[in-house]
């Protein structure tokens, strides 16, 4: 049996790091947050603890969904741009992840490289959180496992159909999809895959469900008959072929033509920013498909989860 208590003083790095049993419970976590914020009833369960902010990349979901839920959990918060701090002068991450640990009790980091936050979870005591990195970003998908199970009733059997660049969002869908007994399509040109480790655990994980992890060039394919369409960009932040890539992914746009390959009651996901025209149109993602601005609310609900879980 889950309890809270099993999740206090965790990392929150991937979600290959918990099992489908915890996932699930930090979902309905996230949903009986969700219903005490509409009705405006809030605890500041964890008053008087500090979390800091990290961000190596631009956002407005992630750094806007985080404060709110920190503020709304009574907690006080630092952010900080490495630029701006002693790391943009050659400081160590092991020396800055201890300075941190001594004054904070979490820590939140958006950034590159995989290895960056778990360096900083090897060297601090207090819970880290990944933000976002090139490899994963568990924070949206524990949002989009929570918009799903709103609009469509239950996670177990749909069809999610994920069509763009294969990168830190595509990872973190196959990665819950295959823990959570959901069949994923992925839909890129053959020139780009997703990581060889996402696809090797995802793989393992799908065979241990019963359920379908398919990588195809082909768009009709992945889309047909699929519960949840989900789009992203063709190009992720500090890629630099992006007129190659906008070009090689020209076909795999989602409109009113592609989308009909799916089920007539499909819903439309997107984990923003999106560019209007490219990976999607206007029609669609302002349509009645649309849950896309329901899926950014829910990344508060869900951040809120973790911190109330993790924070000691």
């Amino acid at each position: 049996m889950i309890k809270k208590e099993d999740f206090k003083g965790r990392d929150f790095l991937t979600l290959m790091d918990f099992n489908p049993k915890e996932i699930q419970y930090i979902l309905n976590i996230s949903q009986n947050l969700k219903k005490e914020y509409k009705n405006k009833k809030f605890h500041r369960s964890l008053s008087g603890r500090t979390l800091s902010l990290i961000f190596e990349k631009p956002s407005t979901r992630t750094r806007f969904s985080f404060q709110t839920a920190i503020s709304q959990l009574g907690m006080n918060s630092f952010f900080a741009n490495p630029d701006s701090m002693q790391l943009s002068r050659g400081e160590l991450i092991k020396d800055t992840a201890r300075v941190i640990d001594r004054y904070c009790d979490a820590l939140v980091i958006r950034t590159f490289d995989q290895k960056i936050v778990e360096e900083y979870a090897h060297f601090m005591k207090n819970p880290v959180i990944n933000g976002l990195t090139d490899l994963t970003h568990p924070c949206q998908g524990l949002a989009d496992m929570l918009t799903i199970k709103e609009f469509k009733g239950k996670l177990k059997g749909k069809k999610l159909s994920y069509v763009g660049d294969p990168w830190n969002v595509c990872h973190t869908l196959m990665i819950c999809c295959s823990l959570l007994e959901i069949d994923c399509y992925i839909a890129s040109p053959n020139e780009y895959k997703p990581s060889s480790i996402i696809t090797d655990f995802a793989k393992e994980n799908a065979k241990k469900q019963d359920t379908d992890l398919v990588i195809t060039n082909d768009l009709e394919e992945a889309l047909l008959n699929s519960d949840i369409v989900y789009a992203n960009t063709f190009h992720s932040m500090g890629q630099k072929d992006i007129e190659k890539r906008r070009k090689i992914f020209a076909d795999y746009q989602i409109n009113k033509k592609t989308i009909a390959f799916a089920k007539d009651d499909a819903i439309f996901m997107h984990c923003l920013p999106c560019y209007r025209g490219e990976e999607v149109t206007d029609e669609i993602i302002e349509g009645k498909q649309s849950v896309v601005f329901e899926q950014s609310e829910n990344r508060m609900h869900t951040e809120k989860a973790i911190l109330s879980l993790i924070v000691k």
